[in-house]
């Protein structure tokens, strides 16, 4: 593997047989977390594939040229044209291995693969999941001198990293960026000494015999499991949504209401939670329009009552959405109804998505007990069924689903843990 600069490009990239490029920067943990997966694919795909990395930092008039938006970004040439696609931010090992077998011809990837050599490594607890719970579990584990790896199939800090701001967390006077907390509550356990399996492929979990596998080849072995994989918020499926969460879409009210004070918002559903938050967002919001895709609210009387009295509330029923774009600072909710196919657009600065939460449980779900939705049931320890087996943060059966919490669980789980360790 090479460094090169802007000079050098022409030469090593664009006149070479088959290239990979990785523009990098410092103080980057998406870029650190990818190092080590490209430094080890180097050693594998290194004869037949040029590895090269540039700091993008210091090469910025090429990065710019190239439409480098992000760090790091792996670009894939073959005899100077890009191919394969570019991936950039939390890069897994899968992918780039991905683009670079496209590169080759079928029996030389047959061959790279055979000299691929599974690996076994032990820890005492291995936490499956990188959010506060996850993060915080890691830090009092190693805090007590317990040896501890964290593995995550994205970056750190779930849900709270694609949050715009967080104002009620303690301790911080003025409302933190969600990425910025997850940044420098990943960094304290890191530093600690909790050891990072990050933007991997988890290939299958063991629970009975608290062995993980992940990237396909690598098995890690530990006494103890915390499970720690949160929620993903149910999604509307309509074009733009994913592109434009975090940018105007959200999932939270708790977390993102109040930044829309006196603004115009949609929100999708008419369940509990849709009619519930939009209560709750009209304490900010000048006006909020519901759209819901049945001919009658499905939450509970009592907060539809709220609802119907509330004048800042107006409801589109048996609506559903098509797509959502931006037009400058304004979100553009192109809606359908389900009887008449005829379709509007609600123009708004935006839009509160609540069609449900579901934990990710897909890997052990018939493996533990869970509640009639399908959250881990625990007990006051965090100890779940099965024995040494954990769970903690938005994953398990509870009331209340905040970063506080999640907080709270992994801290309980960690000294449990702990203590009977040791």
């Amino acid at each position: 593997m090479k460094e090169i600069n802007t000079a050098e490009f022409e030469t090593e990239v664009l006149q070479s047989d088959k290239v990979v490029l990785d523009f990098y920067s410092t103080e980057c943990p998406p870029c650190e977390a990818l190092a080590s997966k490209y430094n080890e694919l180097s050693v594998l795909y290194g004869s037949d594939i040029k590895f090269l990395k540039i700091f993008r930092q210091q090469n910025r008039e090429l990065a710019d040229k190239l439409g480098i938006k992000s760090s790091p970004t792996l670009m894939f040439y073959s005899n100077g044209v890009e191919v394969a696609g570019r991936l950039s931010g939390g890069i897994k090992r899968s992918d780039i291995i991905r683009n670079l077998e496209s590169m080759l011809p079928g029996e030389r990837v047959e061959k790279i693969k055979s000299q691929i050599k599974p690996t076994i490594s032990d820890y005492d607890v291995i936490i499956l999941g990188a959010g506060p719970g996850g993060l915080t579990a890691g830090l009092y584990l190693c805090q007590a001198k317990v040896n501890t790896v964290l593995i995550d199939i994205a970056l750190p800090g779930g849900n709270v990293a694609t949050t715009h701001q967080v104002s009620n967390y303690p301790g911080f006077i003025e409302p933190q960026a969600g990425y910025m907390l997850s940044h420098n509550m990943s960094e304290q356990t890191k530093m600690c000494g909790t050891v990072y399996k990050v933007a991997v492929d988890v290939s299958s979990v063991d629970l009975h015999k608290k062995e993980i596998v992940i990237d396909q080849y690598e098995t890690i072995r530990a006494k103890k499991i915390v499970i720690a994989t949160g929620t993903t918020p149910n999604t509307t499926g309509a074009a733009g949504e994913k592109e434009l969460k975090g940018r105007g879409i959200s999932y939270c009210a708790t977390c993102d209401a109040k930044y829309f004070d006196d603004k115009e918002v949609v929100v999708i559903g008419g369940g509990n939670s849709a009619v519930e938050e939009s209560d709750y967002i009209t304490r900010f919001a000048s006006k909020l329009t519901m759209v819901h895709q049945f001919d009658k609210l499905t939450a509970n009387k009592q907060a539809q009552e709220k609802a119907f009295n509330n004048p800042k509330i107006n409801i589109l029923f048996e609506y559903e959405p098509r797509s959502f774009t931006k037009d400058g600072d304004k979100i553009i909710t192109e809606i359908e109804n389900v009887k008449t196919k005829e379709s509007q657009k609600l123009v708004s600065d935006g839009v509160f998505i609540f069609i449900g939460m579901k934990p990710n449980i897909e890997l052990f779900k018939d493996k533990l007990e869970l509640d009639n939705w399908g959250y881990i049931k625990t007990n006051e320890d965090m100890r779940t069924s099965l024995p040494d087996i954990y769970a903690v943060g938005d994953v398990i059966s509870k009331k209340y689903r905040q970063i506080t919490t999640a907080v709270a669980d992994g801290t309980i789980a960690a000294m449990a843990i702990a203590k009977e360790l040791n």
